[in-house]
């Protein structure tokens, strides 16, 4: 199979950036997680300012009932929340999504900050004991994963976040997180200096 001609010399400039475009968008459409700068570069020309190309495209769908999203470090197209409904009932599915409840957001939240963490770090913080199944539960919905083991005794396994966690929340990277400052203001968690000086909370193993 021939090279894709990428930079497309033989075209003058609008007719280039609009093949660009209808590349870029097609890559995008027909991919089923986030589509990184890399993969996108592949089909455009080296003097292509990507993320003005990436603007233009989202410009033409500001009508459309999806649009183009940065996530997960790449970008991908997702339905307008709007259409949340007329989705699930096409589907025929009868129960909206369940919320994460607050201990799990919670868990979640310190998951994001901390990883990687084990569960006995992430009881410490909350001051309550973190079961095993609700690990589980943010491990179904693709929200954790395991990450290397602790050095600590035992080895316990640590827990990370996904890009499942970034889609679901609509960030581009972790940095995107906001200060975890406010979240010891708004009192969701312990001042990370008083925890060092707590009592440990026994928890078992993992």
């Amino acid at each position: 199979m021939a090279d894709l001609d990428t930079e497309l010399t033989d075209l003058p400039q609008p007719l280039r950036w609009r093949e660009w475009m209808a590349r870029v968008e097609a890559v995008l459409f027909a991919a089923a997680e986030p589509v990184s700068r890399d993969m996108l570069a592949r089909v455009v020309g080296r003097d292509c300012a990507l993320d003005l190309l990436i603007e233009d495209i989202a410009a033409e769908l500001a009508e459309r009932p999806y649009e183009i999203a940065r996530t997960a470090g790449g970008w991908q197209f997702r339905t307008r929340p709007r259409h949340a409904g007329a989705i699930r009932a096409a589907r025929g599915d009868t129960d909206s999504p369940r919320d994460l409840t607050r201990t799990e957001a919670l868990v979640l939240a310190i998951v994001a900050y901390m990883q990687p963490v084990t569960r006995g770090a992430i009881s410490r913080l909350t001051g309550r004991e973190v079961s095993r199944d609700l690990i589980a539960r943010l491990h179904r919905q693709n929200l954790i994963a395991r990450g290397p083991r602790s050095p600590e005794p035992g080895a316990p396994y640590t827990y990370v976040t996904t890009p499942g966690f970034l889609a679901h929340f609509g960030l581009d990277t972790l940095r995107d997180l906001p200060e975890l400052e406010a979240l010891e203001d708004a009192g969701l968690l312990k001042p990370v200096a008083d925890i060092a000086l707590g009592p440990p909370i026994e928890v078992g193993g993992d």
